[in-house]
């Protein structure tokens, strides 16, 4: 399991991350979300042991990351798949981690046909691996040790559609036999498939959590008139942020308030009603709201 508490990271005055609380049980796939400088990364981060914290605490499995005795048994990570010994192949690689954590060396070509690098690729220096070769490479050292935590931030970027594919099923697989994924993406629709809670993030601060199904069951609501602006300036005047979509305006509130915001200024509608609950329209309302409260 990994826990949250009242985590903290400032920046001189700027605080990247404030007062974060929440936790990953295990069997489940945590959605971990935010627009770019919301505080995801520096969270994982700090999750991690990699940036200490101003203020609060992160554990995985009862312990801080620097606790652990033989982390990567414990805890795969994946932070940045370009972060890896650009001189070494792919096999040389896993072989230093195995080393490290104590394995068997066999676990590296069992992890090297898992993530789906064959013998050629394994034996190619990482320089000259894909941006998608790389994050199968970074996914392959994060499970090398069979460990019973992933954190993982943008694993599926450079991978093409079979290899994302590929990657949720690996994913829920990994959960449903009891493991613990939090996982960061800006694929929504891969997040939407694969998690089974949510925790969002804008302004270094959690602007909501749960359950998915829970979440997306609160979509907002949809509102189009003939004059957009007359309607914006009414949303704006009873204080419900309005953020554009492909169907109109989508407003974080309930479809009767919406309503009564366009009823007391005149504004006659063309459209009201709930929002369609899917995790991209959830996504922009949320962080649409909390980027206005910081004025970013």
């Amino acid at each position: 399991m990994i826990s949250v508490e009242h985590l903290s990271k400032r920046y001189g005055r700027h605080a990247a991350v404030d007062d974060v609380s929440f936790r990953c049980e295990p069997g489940t796939v945590t959605g971990f979300l935010g627009p770019n400088g919301a505080g995801k990364s520096t969270t994982m981060r700090m999750i991690c042991g990699l940036t200490p914290p101003t203020a609060g605490r992160a554990t995985v499995a009862g312990r801080r990351y620097r606790d652990l005795p033989n982390p990567g048994r414990e805890v795969g990570v994946l932070l940045d798949a370009s972060a890896q010994h650009a001189g070494r192949t792919g096999r040389e690689a896993l072989a230093v981690a195995a080393s490290t954590m104590g394995l068997d060396r066999r676990e590296v070509a069992a992890k090297l046909d898992l993530v789906g690098l064959d013998a050629a690729a394994a034996k190619r220096r990482v320089r000259a691996y894909s941006l998608g070769m790389r994050q199968r490479l970074g996914i392959a050292l994060a499970l090398l040790g069979d460990p019973r935590v992933l954190i993982l931030d943008e694993p599926a970027n450079g991978l093409d559609p079979e290899g994302i594919f590929w990657m949720r099923g690996l994913l829920r697989d990994f959960a449903d036999r009891g493991g613990t994924v939090l996982l960061s993406s800006h694929l929504l629709r891969e997040v939407e498939a694969v998690a089974d809670r949510l925790v969002v993030i804008g302004g270094g601060r959690i602007v909501a959590q749960g359950d998915k199904s829970e979440l997306l069951a609160g979509g907002g609501t949809l509102v189009r008139a003939r004059d957009t602006g007359a309607l914006r300036r009414a949303l704006d005047a009873a204080g419900l942020a309005a953020r554009d979509s492909a169907d109109g305006l989508l407003v974080p509130a309930e479809t009767e308030a919406v309503g009564q915001a366009a009823a007391d200024a005149g504004v006659a509608l063309a459209e009201l009603r709930p929002a369609d609950g899917r995790l991209e329209q959830l996504f922009l309302t949320l962080t649409a709201e909390s980027t206005k409260e910081t004025g970013k």
